[in-house]
């Protein structure tokens, strides 16, 4: 089974694109309602292409979207807290996330998650000029911990944009290093390790980011709009999974040039070997 994680940035194109990457399923970040000739061709839940925040709201979400009919899927909805009962799928923030049950053709069913932490400000009275995604984050994490209902032998992918850094070297930043640590740290104690994507599974930045450590094998999956995917030197983008699934699950970055894609973040390829051991899995889990 092949999974795409992908910010689309609220664009037309990379739904298209998508349509040609014989995947079966796709965790969508920053989607708007797909364009005219290809919402005929997937399926997605019925939710309002909308994420709360900014006033009267943005016009995107993330997203779970069926690409193939090797697979079938059952949409979980997600209910305001406010509205929601013990045992529903509760989210903090409209639009952050979006999970399903997606069961393969042979092999076990599993939960998929897409996850996007939104840029926020500290409080007024702070003054500060901050932009900060890690108060998003922890809240996702806390939201998408109701998936988890026993300590081991659950399957769950999460994946998606998370706006922070993993692994800040001696020339990072302490402060921020331990701070976004924190919800690496959280995602693993609920037992959903980070499962990547890390090189060779995805091109290193070039120059070299003077806030990583040498050893470190993070790959770029964002670049601004005004620069060139060679360029790209932040990894802002993540899979996580069920320990259960460590020997069934690889994941890359395509992020060379020529695989980047209409979007300023790069498609995540996830593949699940849904009948054993996956010989070609290449994690070093962290």
């Amino acid at each position: 089974m092949k999974i795409i994680s992908w910010n689309i940035a609220h664009r037309c194109e990379p739904w298209r694109c998508l349509l040609d990457m014989d995947a079966d399923i796709a965790l969508l970040q920053e989607a708007a309602e797909p364009p005219s000739g290809v919402s005929q061709r997937i399926e997605v839940d019925s939710g309002p292409w909308n994420t709360a925040g900014g006033g009267g709201g943005l016009g995107w979400r993330a997203a779970v979207v069926k690409l193939s009919e090797e697979v079938r899927v059952d949409w979980i909805e997600a209910k305001p807290i406010s509205k929601a009962v013990s045992g529903d799928f509760a989210v903090s923030q409209a639009g952050t996330l979006a999970a399903a049950r997606v069961t393969p053709a042979s092999g076990k069913p599993l939960i998929v998650i897409s996850m996007y932490a939104p840029w926020t400000r500290p409080h007024a009275s702070t003054k500060s000029s901050w932009i900060i995604s890690d108060i998003s984050a922890h809240r996702l994490v806390s939201d998408l911990s109701a998936f988890i209902g026993r300590q081991r032998n659950h399957r769950i992918i999460a994946a998606g944009d998370l706006n922070i850094l993993y692994g800040y070297g001696d020339h990072g930043s302490p402060y921020w290093k331990r701070r976004y640590q924190t919800v690496f740290d959280r995602m693993d104690a609920i037992g959903l390790p980070i499962a990547g994507p890390w090189a060779p599974n995805g091109q290193q930045a070039s120059p070299w980011p003077e806030e990583l450590p040498q050893e470190s094998r993070n790959v770029p999956t964002y670049r601004t709009n005004r620069k060139e995917p060679k360029t790209a030197k932040r990894q802002l983008d993540f899979v996580f999974a069920s320990k259960s699934l460590a020997e069934s699950v690889s994941v890359r970055a395509l992020n060379e040039p020529d695989q980047w894609g209409p979007s300023d973040h790069c498609r995540l390829q996830i593949e699940i070997s849904t009948g054993g051991s996956h010989e070609g899995s290449n994690q070093t889990w962290a």
